[in-house]
Order: C-alpha cells, then sequence, then structure tokens
C-alpha cells in the first residue's frame, strides 16, 4: 500500500514518476490569472497566523465548513483567528475525496514540512507551528512566491483602480513581475441604475473627464485602459456567465447609455446590446495593443439573496450555471476574426457539459497566424480538481492539441496555493506515464518530457510575452 502523500503521490507508474521528477517538477510558475491582493506583495506583509493566510476569503473552505454544520461566525464572522482555524481542522477529516483534502496537506507540505494529518487532535500544534513560521521574514509574501518559484503574477483589476501597489512593486525593483490585468465588467454591468452610475462617477473622478454620453464613457474606459497598459498590464480578462453577441447600431447604444445614465431600468434586450457593444470595444482595444483576453464564462452567482445581502458576493454562494454558451460564442468570435481584429484569446468553461463545445470551437479560430492563438482555459473553478483537470485534458487532446496548450493557473486569493500547479503537473505526467506503459504514446521520455515543460511553463511564457523583464524566480528560491 503507497503512502498518502508521498514523492509519487498521483504517479501510478514508474513513467510517470520519471516525467515529473525530471521534466515537470522543477519548472517555474507563471500565474497568468490570480486574485491575489498586490497591496500585499507590496507591503511585503508577515501573516499574523495560519488563519489570517489561509482561511480569510477562502469561499472553497467555507462552504465546506457550513457544509459540515459549521455556524458562519467561525467563517467570516467575529470568532478568534484561532477558534476558525480549529473549526476548519475539524472539518478536514470529513472532506476526504474533495479537492480540499489534497490542497490542504499538500500545502502544508510543501510551505511549512508538516506531514502530519490536520484534525482535532494535530490543529494546535500545527497552527502555533505555522504562525511561528509566519511571523519570519522568510514568510513573507514575495518570499513565498519565491519559495514556489513564481517567475510572473497577474492581478485582477477593475479600470478604475489606481494600480498604485503595482507601481510601488515596480519602484521597489522586486524582480517577479506583478502585472495587472484589466477586468470591466462594472463597466458593462447595466443591471442596476445606481451601480452603473455609481461606477461612471468613479471613473469620471479616476479620469478627470466629464461624462455625459457613450462616446465620453468610451473615451475614458480607454484612457484607463492606456493607462493599464503604461503600468505592463498585457492581459484582459472578463467574468461572464456567456458572451453577449446580440446585433446593435450606435444609434440604438448612444440611446440605451441616455437612458441608463438619466437613470431609467433598461429591459433585457437593452442590457444585451449594451453589453454586446461593450465586449466589442474591449476585444478590438484588446487586439490593437496586442494583449491576450480571457473570458471566464458560466457561473451563476449569488445564488442565495439572504446570505448575499448580509455577506456581499464573493462569499462562497455561487454554483455552475447551465447558460447556452455556443451559438454566441461563435458569432462574437466570427465578428472580431472577420474584421481580422482577433486578439489571443483563452476561454473558460464552468459547466463541463460544455467541455467539448469549447474544445472544438477554438479550432474554429486557430488561423495557422500564432501558435495556440485561441485557447481553452485550465479547468476553473469548481472543476479545479483532479476529475475536472483530466476531462479537460482530455477533451483538448482528443479535439485540438494538448501539446500547445497554456497550462495552468491559481485564479487564488491565496498566498499558499502554489501546490496547485504541482496538482495539476501530477495529472499531466500521470496521463502521459500510462499511455506510454501501455503502448498507446512511444516510450520516447526525452520528446514526452519537452512537451510536458512546454504545458508547464514554456507554451505561457512564449504566448504573453510579459512586458516586464523576469529575473528567474528560480535563482532566489528559498529552501524550506
Amino acid at each position: 500500500m503507497k503512502q498518502f502523500l508521498d514523492e509519487n503521490f498521483l504517479l501510478k507508474t514508474g513513467t510517470a514518476q520519471r516525467l515529473f521528477h525530471d521534466y515537470a517538477k522543477d519548472m517555474p510558475v507563471i500565474d497568468y490569472h490570480c486574485h491575489l491582493p498586490p497591496a500585499q506583495i507590496a507591503a511585503d506583509t508577515r501573516f499574523e497566523n495560519l488563519t489570517q493566510i489561509w482561511l480569510y476569503g477562502d469561499h472553497y473552505k467555507w462552504r465546506a465548513m457550513r457544509t459540515n454544520g459549521v455556524p458562519e461566525s467561525y467563517c467570516t464572522g467575529d470568532r478568534s483567528d484561532k477558534e476558525k482555524f480549529m473549526k476548519w481542522a475539524e472539518t478536514v477529516p470529513y472532506t476526504l475525496r474533495n479537492p480540499l483534502y489534497h490542497w490542504t496537506h499538500l500545502e502544508l507540505q510543501r510551505y511549512f514540512g508538516i506531514k502530519d494529518l490536520l484534525s482535532p487532535d494535530t490543529a494546535t500544534d500545527i497552527y502555533e507551528h505555522c504562525s511561528a513560521l509566519l511571523q519570519k521574514p522568510d514568510y513573507s509574501v514575495r518570499n513565498l512566491l519565491r519559495r514556489m518559484n513564481v517567475q510572473a503574477v497577474c492581478t485582477t483589476d477593475d479600470p478604475v483602480d489606481s494600480l498604485e501597489h503595482h507601481q510601488s512593486l515596480r519602484d521597489d525593483g522586486f524582480e517577479i513581475p506583478i502585472l495587472p490585468a484589466f477586468r470591466p465588467d462594472q463597466a458593462m454591468n447595466v443591471s442596476n441604475v445606481a451601480n452603473f452610475n455609481a461606477y461612471i462617477a468613479k471613473l469620471t473622478a479616476v479620469t478627470n473627464i466629464a461624462i455625459s454620453s457613450f462616446d465620453d464613457f468610451l473615451y475614458a474606459l480607454q484612457n484607463r485602459h492606456d493607462f493599464f497598459a503604461s503600468m505592463g498590464c498585457s492581459v484582459s480578462d472578463h467574468g461572464l456567465e456567456e458572451i453577449y453577441a446580440d446585433d446593435f447600431t450606435g444609434s440604438e447604444i448612444d440611446a440605451i447609455f441616455n437612458k441608463i445614465h438619466g437613470g431609467k431600468e433598461l429591459n433585457d434586450t437593452e442590457q444585451r446590446k449594451f453589453r454586446s457593444a461593450m465586449l466589442i470595444h474591449f476585444a478590438e482595444w484588446d487586439w490593437e495593443k496586442g494583449w491576450v483576453q480571457q473570458f471566464h464564462l458560466g457561473a451563476l452567482r449569488n445564488n442565495n439573496t439572504r446570505m448575499m445581502q448580509t455577506l456581499g458576493p464573493d462569499t462562497g454562494w455561487d454554483s455552475i450555471g447551465d447558460f447556452s454558451q455556443g451559438k454566441a460564442l461563435a458569432k462574437f468570435l466570427d465578428k472580431l476574426d472577420s474584421n481580422n481584429k482577433l486578439a489571443k484569446t483563452i476561454i473558460y468553461n464552468l459547466n463541463p457539459a460544455d467541455n467539448e463545445l469549447m474544445a472544438t470551437m477554438i479550432g474554429n479560430f486557430n488561423d495557422g497566424s500564432l501558435v495556440g492563438k485561441v485557447q481553452w482555459g485550465s479547468a476553473w473553478w469548481f472543476l479545479d480538481q483532479r476529475d475536472g483537470m483530466t476531462r479537460q485534458i482530455n477533451a483538448l487532446s482528443n479535439m485540438g492539441l494538448l501539446s500547445r496548450f497554456v497550462g495552468m493557473l491559481t485564479d487564488s486569493r491565496s498566498f499558499l496555493s502554489y501546490p496547485r500547479h504541482e496538482y495539476f503537473r501530477r495529472i499531466v505526467c500521470d496521463l502521459f506515464g500510462d499511455e506510454i506503459e501501455n503502448g498507446e504514446l512511444p516510450n520516447d521520455t526525452k520528446w514526452v518530457g519537452k512537451i510536458i515543460q512546454d504545458i508547464c511553463y514554456h507554451n505561457a511564457n512564449n504566448y504573453f510575452h510579459f512586458q516586464q523583464p523576469v529575473v528567474k524566480a528560480a535563482e532566489q528560491k528559498i529552501t524550506a
């Protein structure tokens, strides 16, 4: 019987083990989409205890705790940090076969050298040991990034963000580029009149541009797009239920903007037309600058009204949605391609029923002008686990070129999430190793190893071309 979480965890065959240890394990990490707070990186924060770095803002853990009967006061409430951790420790043994069980123990091992299983019996010792380490300089957030061999990070930032912390990091000369990503979701969210007009006020304040028409609105947003580019941004991102690709005219969009800016609610058709127009403008700006555009599709958000009103968004009340994705997505990409304005594009789906749709959709717009120009992104959110990753990898292998895939990202708010790259790499190596040993792939470890290194690092490095010079974090790596 194999030991849990040993050096060959998830690697069933000798070939898989060689592929991981000789080729994948030590490749640098490019985290091209995450939600890490740049303020904490700029301040080189040291967390006071394990709860602060591990449980604050982690709705994955909160959902598990709630399901385990833990009251909200231990999740987002006013209980002490240690009390919250003890409730998480009580929950962990019940997360068997949930990816949280693997992630939890990978993170304890990789960052803190702890091989004990987390449970109520071990919780106090683990909490005190990790909390003591976190207060040392080697465990500041910048050193945690170095420890995990991170070579570049893209945060997620609204157009009205000042990017002051990114500027501070550039001024400091921090060798790992922490780059902004342009996330303009609020600029096209016209479902609430008051919220949209409040956003216009913020945009006016940050640009000093008076906004009284749709042209003014676009001008101010393009001003921010240009500013983000000056700060090293080369990536945009959109979190949408679905792509909007309704037909519209310029006069219709002018009238729709005037209506909502005048304080009147929009009907569903008007909302869809406005969002469709905004997506086209954003996509064309991305193409003009040579950016990569990303679309995260399919989340059904804020389903629990009572808890949304109490706690706000991003607190664990979201699920997979069953939106129709194919026709509008094809229409949107085709409109850009027809005008020769389709930027490099990554599409992520949250509903696994859309896997084959996405795997075939990208092939419609890979025209040979660039290697892997249109990508199907890594298994996302609820699919970011062993089965979800395997299904995404297999569908892409069957219907596209896995060898040209830009690979894994964290999509996380936690500085302890980087073992997810290791998890992904182990899964990839296991799949290749199994098929080599079954005679389904040639026993050419050198070539397969090269393909695996491309998936783990080189494809993303070549695809994004981040502007800020990169100093290899591997040379700065801290040994635990």
